[in-house]
C-alpha cells in the first residue's frame, strides 16, 4: 500500500490514516455520495425492518476459515487436523508480483476444499480502473482454476481501507463485473462486505442504479464491542442483526439472498499490538472459545447464513493458533473442531 496509507502485520489490516487532512479532503469531496447514502438509507431500512419477519428460510450452513499466505505453509496440516473444507484466501491487489506463489499457497490445501478469494483493494486501483481491470483479468487467469468465488473488495466502509464512499465501491466493482461478464462468465462475485452493525452503507450497496449485482452477499459482522453475541447493539443482538441484514438482501435486486459472513472473531486478552482493538475490547482464551461457540450456533440457527468464515486460523491477537513461539493451540482451535465435527453430521 502505498502512503498515506500503510499496513499494520500485527492485526493484518491497514493502519489507521493519520493525515487527517487528506481523509477529511477526500471525505468532502464525495458529499453527494454521502447524502445518496443517507437518503437510500431511509428509505431501504425501514421497509427491511418491517419484513424482517416475513423472511424465513432454511439455509444450508457451512462453516469455514480465514487462512493467508504469510502465515506459512503450516497452515495445511492444522486445517487437515481441524477438517475444513471451505477457506477463505485474501489476495491484496498490491501484490500481483506474489500472484503465482498465492496460487501455489491455495493448491497446497488439495483439490476438496472451496475456497474464496477475497480481493483486497488499495487506493491505487480504486483511482485507475484500467489498471483494475488489467490486474483482475491476471487474477482470474491464475486463481479461477483454483477457486470459483471471489470476494470483491473488503471493509469498504473504512477509509484506512482505501475507499471514502460506497459509490466509489460501486465503481470499482462495476469494473471488476465487466472483467467477468466478458472473460470468465462462470465465476461468482461476492460483495460489497460493508464492517460491522452499519447497515446504512449495506442499503447503500444494494440499492442503487448502477450495473452491478453480487451473487453472494458478504459482511464483515463484528460485535467485538459489545461482549457476548448476544448482547445488543442499538437495540439488536447478533441474531437480530443477521435476520436485518438478511432482510436487505432479499429486499435488493441488486443481490443473490446468499449471505456469506466473512469474517468474524474475538481480540484475545495480552496480545498487544497483535490485537486489533484496545485491550478494553479483549477477552480471555475461555470467554473467546465460548463466544465463538456462541456465534456459530446462533448463526446456523438462524438459518440465514449460508456460510461464515472465522478471520482466521493463525493471528496472536485473535485467532485460532498463536505463533509468536512455535504453534499454540488455544481454547477456540478445539471448540471450533467441535462445531465442524457437529456440523458435518
Amino acid at each position: 500500500m502505498k502512503p498515506p496509507f500503510s499496513w499494520d502485520a500485527y492485526s493484518d489490516q491497514p493502519a489507521l490514516l493519520k493525515d487527517k487532512a487528506y481523509k477529511n479532503a477526500m471525505r468532502r469531496a464525495q458529499w453527494r455520495e454521502h447524502l445518496k447514502t443517507l437518503g437510500t438509507a431511509l428509505f431501504a431500512l425501514p421497509l427491511a425492518l418491517c419484513a424482517m419477519p416475513f423472511f424465513k428460510p432454511k439455509k444450508r450452513f457451512e462453516l469455514g476459515l480465514c487462512v493467508n499466505l504469510d502465515k506459512g505453509h503450516e497452515q495445511v496440516a492444522l486445517v487437515e487436523e481441524l477438517g475444513v473444507k471451505h477457506l477463505l484466501c485474501r489476495f491484496p491487489l498490491w501484490e500481483m508480483e506474489h500472484l503465482e506463489a498465492y496460487a501455489t499457497f491455495i493448491k497446497s490445501f488439495g483439490n476438496d476444499k472451496t475456497v474464496v478469494v477475497c480481493v483486497l483493494q488499495d487506493r491505487e486501483h480504486i483511482e485507475n480502473l484500467p489498471l483494475t481491470a488489467l490486474h483482475v483479468r491476471k487474477v482470474f487467469e491464475v486463481l479461477s482454476p483454483l477457486a470459483r468465488e471471489f470476494q470483491i473488495g473488503n471493509a469498504i466502509n473504512r477509509a484506512k481501507w482505501g475507499f471514502f464512499s460506497v459509490g466509489e465501491y460501486l465503481r470499482f466493482f462495476e469494473c471488476v463485473q465487466a472483467v467477468r461478464d466478458t472473460h470468465f462468465p462462470h465465476l461468482k462475485l461476492l460483495g460489497p462486505s460493508v464492517i460491522d452493525f452499519e447497515y446504512h452503507y449495506t442499503a447503500r450497496a444494494l440499492f442503487h442504479g448502477f450495473n452491478t449485482r453480487f451473487d453472494a452477499h458478504t459482511a464483515l459482522l463484528y460485535v467485538d464491542r459489545r461482549g457476548a453475541p448476544h448482547n445488543k447493539q442499538l437495540g439488536f443482538n447478533t441474531k437480530a442483526k443477521i435476520a436485518f441484514l438478511y432482510a436487505l438482501a432479499k429486499l435488493s435486486p441488486k443481490s443473490s439472498d446468499d449471505l456469506y459472513i466473512t469474517e468474524v472473531n474475538w481480540p484475545l486478552s495480552n496480545t498487544a499490538p497483535y490485537a486489533p482493538t484496545s485491550e478494553k475490547e479483549c477477552v480471555d482464551e475461555a470467554t473467546y472459545a465460548r463466544y465463538l461457540k456462541a456465534y456459530v450456533t446462533t448463526a446456523k440457527q438462524s438459518g440465514k447464513v449460508r456460510k461464515l468464515f472465522w478471520h482466521q486460523l493463525i493471528a496472536p491477537g485473535y485467532g485460532l493458533v498463536d505463533n509468536r513461539e512455535g504453534l499454540h493451540k488455544m481454547q477456540g482451535f478445539d471448540t471450533f473442531k467441535k462445531l465442524l465435527q457437529e456440523s458435518a453430521r
